[in-house]
């Protein structure tokens, strides 16, 4: 049985192992962590007030010397983490090694960033009345802040909160998910090495009633949060006055017209929609394929996703694993299930054993049906077909959510077209949406949230300009 504390203003402690953590797979407890409550957390909050000047006035080599160190460590410990992975999130070792990649990635690219934070010189003279003005504005950190993290990326979603806070100089307390903690003290273990200020940092593993305390605190002069609709505008209503940042998910859509090579389709798109076993913000969801070659396309699709192999999360051949809990597997089937008796039909999969879901592959689904108006969250795919390219833009667009969107097509104007008319955060061309690189601008719009995460755009958003303005008498 492994036994972790928490990290409180950069010391662990254990007054408890409260916290039981579950192997995804079998369902057995194979770890206790210690539980935050409201009095730690405010003794965080408390932590990260008094460490803001240090923080602050951290020179911004320090700074990225810190992140480098994690670069080293995260390396040095990457079997470690990737088979952590395997049990706290159920993650296929695959998937799990390419998350560790990811993470180390990440604390590279802020550790570059940390060195490169942007100024700026304006010639104020735009008026007779402003001649011998000039402004200079410099980014500085906004303060303490709070981070809330999600299940299905426990290491790379928490660097992207974790990294970006320490490029620009923000003390932070943050809470990771409750069902996969381990990842996240894995790193605080690892900043605790680190010369960051006394009380720089807090990682604490607390209830989810909990979350709303980091909201509303003032003290904390952002909230950055990764996770559910619901959840997240619901903290957003209680923030107040601070700066929120929100990456809610979505359901993806990709378009694939008929200029595109199939194989290639299908391979995309079968590791867009069942990698990390469909536990994705912009796992490829909605397929629309233009009417000339959807028959073949949902063959080849529907055979392609029928050879996936579903099975423990440490065997190396495993493409698909267990779901984060039971539930999240029954709610899926009975998406599945409801469009069936609405008429839809099983190309593949749809068989439910325990936590695990076959990758599914569904066409002839109803345009109400969760699985195309939510976010499914699992190994779910809809295929449906389209006659004209402006009628496939408004499909991807009928959608309350908005975080990205793949279009395969090879015709300039309409990949222009596509960048320009679809409600969407990012456009992918020639790919599905599930492609990201850590230093891209990430985020959504409509209901997939605010803000950009991405190590330059999340460092813009955790600091903020600065304006001086110098007179040169005449």
């Amino acid at each position: 049985m492994i036994e972790r504390p928490y990290y409180l203003a950069g010391r662990p402690e254990a007054p408890n192992h409260d916290l039981l953590v579950r192997d995804k797979a079998s369902g057995e407890v194979y770890a206790k962590v210690a539980q935050a409550d409201d009095a730690t957390l405010d003794r965080a909050i408390e932590a990260a007030v008094a460490a803001a000047p240090a923080m602050k006035a951290l020179p911004a080599y320090v700074r990225q010397q810190i992140l480098e160190h994690c670069v080293r460590r995260f390396s040095e410990r990457a079997e470690e983490l990737a088979l952590g992975l395997c049990r706290e999130a159920g993650k296929p070792i695959k998937d799990a090694r390419g998350e560790v990649t990811r993470l180390v990635d990440t604390f590279r690219h802020a550790a570059g960033e940390a060195v490169r934070i942007p100024g700026e010189v304006l010639d104020l003279a735009s008026t007779p009345r402003a001649k011998g003005y000039r402004g200079f504005v410099q980014r500085v950190s906004v303060g303490p802040v709070a981070l809330i993290s999600p299940f299905n990326f426990p290491l790379n979603l928490v660097a992207h909160k974790v990294a970006p806070a320490i490029a620009a100089g923000c003390p932070f307390v943050l809470k990771p998910a409750s069902s996969t903690p381990l990842g996240a003290l894995i790193i605080a273990e690892v900043l605790a090495e680190t010369e960051l200020p006394p009380g720089a940092f807090s990682v604490l593993p607390c209830p989810g009633s909990e979350a709303g305390r980091l909201a509303e605190d003032p003290r904390l002069k952002l909230l950055s949060f990764t996770g559910s609709p619901e959840v997240g505008w619901a903290l957003k209503a209680r923030a107040g006055q601070k700066k929120v940042l929100l990456e809610l998910g979505g359901n993806a859509a990709v378009v694939v017209e008929p200029d595109w090579d199939l194989d290639d389709v299908v391979r995309r798109i079968v590791f867009g929609a069942y990698y990390q076993s469909g536990q994705s913000c912009i796992s490829v969801q909605r397929i629309l394929a233009h009417h000339s070659i959807y028959e073949e396309l949902s063959r080849r699709l529907a055979e392609a996703t029928s050879a996936l192999k579903v099975g423990e999360p440490q065997e190396e051949d495993t493409f698909i694993g267990p779901l984060i809990s039971e539930g999240e597997a029954r709610r899926l089937e009975h998406w599945i299930e409801g469009a069936k008796r609405a008429g839809a039909k099983v190309l593949a999969g749809g068989r439910r054993r325990g936590p695990f879901l076959e990758a599914t592959l569904l066409a002839d689904v109803p345009k109400d049906q969760p699985l195309v108006t939510e976010e499914a969250f699992g190994p779910v795919a809809v295929i449906s077909p389209y006659s004209t390219f402006e009628d496939a833009l408004a499909e991807v667009n009928d959608s309350r959510f908005g975080l990205q969107a793949g279009v395969f097509t090879r015709d300039l104007y309409r990949a222009h077209a596509a960048w320009d008319q679809l409600e969407v955060g990012g456009v992918v061309i020639g790919d599905v949406p599930s492609w990201r690189v850590d230093p891209m601008p990430y985020g959504g719009v409509k209901g997939s949230g605010l803000g950009r995460e991405g190590l330059r755009y999340a460092i813009e958003e955790f600091t903020e300009p600065r304006l001086m303005v110098v007179r040169t008498p005449s």
